[in-house]
């Protein structure tokens, strides 16, 4: 089996896969905003974990890994925190750290040949690149969302104008998945469209695969998609658990190569 751990902002997703990807067993919390308590928190949900012959870990950090388990977290201030120690503490397994979105982007794209670019338009824009089920160098650098765009007369990131949490913000709605009106649509399509020129001249993507909560409601906007891309625009597979999906394919690969 294989245990994956999905890091956010706001919840803490752990998921146990069996060999052939199957979801065993799954526990959500609340993601503290000390990294001690975290730190607590985690240790305390797997060890209800602990008692099943565990291949692998991965984790998914929202923000930079380094030599494995060196990790910064973009969305918390917790320098130096140590994750690796209390997770080996409970399972004798290789313990691997990698980018969320660039396990999103590994399982995403690992149906589609060629070369696949994965957005996620959530509280802000990310994603990855992957090609040949491998994520790619370049992947570890791409920051779609700080890139500056002028809409409706006002020049902002690409995430300030996009993201469902823009999006939410705009049109005064709880969730960007409540959205339906077709001039609405026409809207989002516009704002989605806004960095689509600058990552298919830069990266060359055979397909676009748009996640997050506008992965979701994809079919109801990717109709007003420009056609003029020359690139294939897909939903997700697993539009809100894109990146847990990942975990489990690294772990996999992972394995492979031992």
């Amino acid at each position: 089996m294989y245990l994956a751990i999905d890091i956010g902002g706001t919840k803490t997703l752990v998921a146990l896969f069996s060999a052939r990807g199957r979801v065993v067993r799954r526990f959500k919390f609340h993601t503290a905003r000390g990294a001690v308590r975290f730190v607590s928190d985690l240790k305390k949900v797997l060890s209800g974990f602990s008692k099943y012959r565990v291949k692998s870990v991965v984790v998914a950090i929202p923000g930079l890994v380094q030599k494995n388990y060196s990790v910064s977290f973009g969305n918390r201030d917790w320098p130096g925190i140590d994750l690796y120690s209390p997770i080996k503490s409970l399972f004798d397994c290789p313990i691997y750290f990698e980018n969320d979105a660039n396990l999103a982007a590994l399982y995403e794209g690992s149906f589609y040949p060629g070369r696949v670019v994965f957005l996620t338009f959530s509280t802000g824009i990310g994603g990855g690149v992957v090609e040949k089920k491998q994520i790619l160098p370049e992947s570890n650098k791409f920051e779609p969302g700080h890139k500056i765009y002028e809409y409706n007369g006002r020049k902002l990131e690409w995430e300030d104008i996009a993201a469902a949490s823009a999006l939410e913000k705009y049109y005064h709605v709880d969730l960007a998945t409540d959205l339906r009106k077709k001039v609405i649509m026409q809207d989002v399509a516009n704002r989605v469209a806004l960095g689509m020129p600058d990552i298919i001249k830069k990266y060359s993507p055979d397909v676009v695969v748009l996640g997050g909560p506008l992965g979701k409601i994809f079919k109801r906007y990717s109709k007003y998609l420009p056609t003029d891309f020359k690139v294939k625009f897909v939903r997700p597979r697993k539009p809100l658990e894109s990146v847990i999906y990942g975990c489990y394919f690294y772990a996999k690969q992972k394995t492979s190569e031992r």
